[in-house]
C-alpha cells in the first residue's frame, strides 16, 4: 500500500470499502456549514478519513460557552474566527486533505455560489433560516444534504435530495418541516445542550457522509432518525420515498444589523443609545445589563417605543432572540433605528477591554 495511505489501511481493509471506496473519498468535495457543536466532529472525522476537498462555512467567533461541545477549540481561541481555527486545526491534522475556511454569512444572494463546487452539503447549522435556505439553495440545485440537528437531550439525523434511479428526488426538510415559527424554538444557548450529543449526532452525519460517497451501507433517505441521549433509545421514522415539495426560488433573507460589545459600551457613556432586554422574566431576574425589559411577542405592544428617535439596541443570551427581533421590527418599521448586540450577554460578559 502506497505510504501515503497507510493512515487509511484500517478503513480500506473493510469488506465492500477497499482501495476503490478510498479513491472515492479522496476525489470527493464537501462542504460542512456550521463549525459548531455538530460541525467540529463531523468535520474532524471527515478529515481523518482523507475527504480530498473539504470546505468549513461559519462567519462566527469561538466563545468560552461553546467549549463544552466545540471540541475543536481551545480556550486560546476565545474571539478568534471559527472556520479560520478549524481549517488550520484540521490541515495540521491530516495534511493529505485540502481544508478551506469560508468566513462568511450565507444568505439568499451568495449560498449558490457557495454550495457550487461541493458534490455534497453538511447542514450543522443552528438557525432556522439559514437551514431552510441551505436546503433550498441545494435542492434547486440538485445537491444532497446530510442533516443533524440537536436540542437539550434530544438529536436528529437525516440524509435529504438524492436522486433514485428512476431520476425522482428523495424528500427534503421542507417535507419533514414545511415551517417553523423560528422565535419559538431557543437555540442552545438558550435552551442548553448536553455536550456529548453534539458528538453523537455529528459522529453520524459523518459516517452518512462517508457511505454516501463510499457508495456502501443503508443511507439515511426518507426516513429521520431521532436520538434520545437521557435514554440511549433511538428510533426511525420514516417519511417518504418522494419528496413532495415543489422548490423553484430562494426564499430572500435579511441579516439582522447589530452593534459590538465595545460599540455599545461606547455609545452607552456617550448616552446615544438605550439597551432592551428582549429575555424572559425569569432570566430578566437572574442577570441583566440594564435597559428596558419585555419578551419578544411583546414587540407589536411596544413599537412606539422602538420606533422613536433614540437609537435602540436589542439584547438577548446569545444573540439569536435579539437578532429575530430585530428583522421583526425591521418588517414593520423599515426606518427604525434597532439594533441587536452582537453575540448576545456572553459576549458581553467575556469582552475584554
Amino acid at each position: 500500500m502506497n505510504d501515503d495511505w497507510l493512515r487509511y489501511s484500517c478503513q480500506v481493509a473493510l469488506p465492500g470499502f477497499g482501495e476503490v471506496g478510498q479513491q472515492r473519498l479522496q476525489q470527493a468535495k464537501v462542504l460542512v456549514i456550521g463549525a459548531g457543536g455538530l460541525g467540529c466532529p463531523v468535520a474532524q472525522y471527515l478529515a481523518a478519513a482523507g475527504i480530498g476537498n473539504l470546505g468549513i462555512a461559519d462567519f462566527d467567533v469561538v466563545s468560552l460557552t461553546n467549549l463544552h461541545r466545540q471540541i475543536l477549540f481551545m480556550p486560546d481561541d476565545a474571539g478568534k474566527k471559527k472556520a479560520v481555527i478549524a481549517a488550520e486545526k484540521l490541515q495540521r491534522q491530516n495534511p493529505q486533505v485540502k481544508v478551506i475556511a469560508l468566513d462568511v454569512q450565507i444568505n439568499s444572494g451568495n449560498v449558490m455560489e457557495i454550495i457550487q463546487p461541493y458534490d455534497l452539503v453538511v447542514d450543522c447549522t443552528d438557525n432556522f433560516e439559514t437551514r431552510y435556505l441551505v436546503n433550498d439553495a441545494c435542492v434547486i440545485a440538485g445537491k444532497p444534504i446530510v442533516y443533524g440537528a440537536i436540542y437539550q437531550f434530544e438529536g436528529q439525523a437525516a440524509v435529504w435530495n438524492i436522486t433514485s434511479a428512476g431520476g425522482s428526488k428523495s424528500p427534503n426538510y421542507r417535507d419533514l418541516f414545511p415551517q417553523v415559527d423560528a422565535t419559538q424554538i431557543p437555540n442552545c444557548a438558550d435552551g442548553g445542550v448536553i455536550p456529548t450529543l453534539a458528538g453523537i449526532i455529528g459522529c453520524i452525519q459523518a459516517n452518512e457522509v462517508i457511505k454516501y460517497i463510499t457508495q456502501t451501507g443503508d443511507l439515511l433517505v426518507g426516513k429521520v432518525m431521532i436520538f434520545d441521549a437521557l435514554s440511549l433509545q433511538s428510533r426511525i421514522i420514516k417519511i417518504g420515498k418522494i419528496t413532495n415539495t415543489n422548490i423553484q426560488s430562494l426564499v430572500q433573507t435579511t441579516a439582522a444589523e447589530t452593534l459590538t460589545v465595545a460599540d455599545v459600551k461606547q455609545r452607552l457613556a456617550d448616552n446615544t443609545l438605550e439597551l432592551v432586554d428582549v429575555r424572559t422574566d425569569q432570566e430578566r431576574d437572574e442577570i441583566h445589563i440594564g435597559g428596558i425589559h419585555f419578551e419578544v411577542d411583546e414587540i407589536d405592544e411596544n413599537m412606539d417605543y422602538l420606533t422613536n428617535p433614540k437609537v435602540k439596541v436589542l439584547y438577548c443570551s446569545s444573540g439569536k432572540r435579539s437578532g429575530d427581533a430585530v428583522k421583526q421590527i425591521k418588517q414593520k418599521a423599515p426606518d427604525a433605528k434597532v439594533y441587536s448586540l452582537a453575540g448576545g450577554l456572553k459576549a458581553w460578559f467575556e469582552y475584554k477591554d
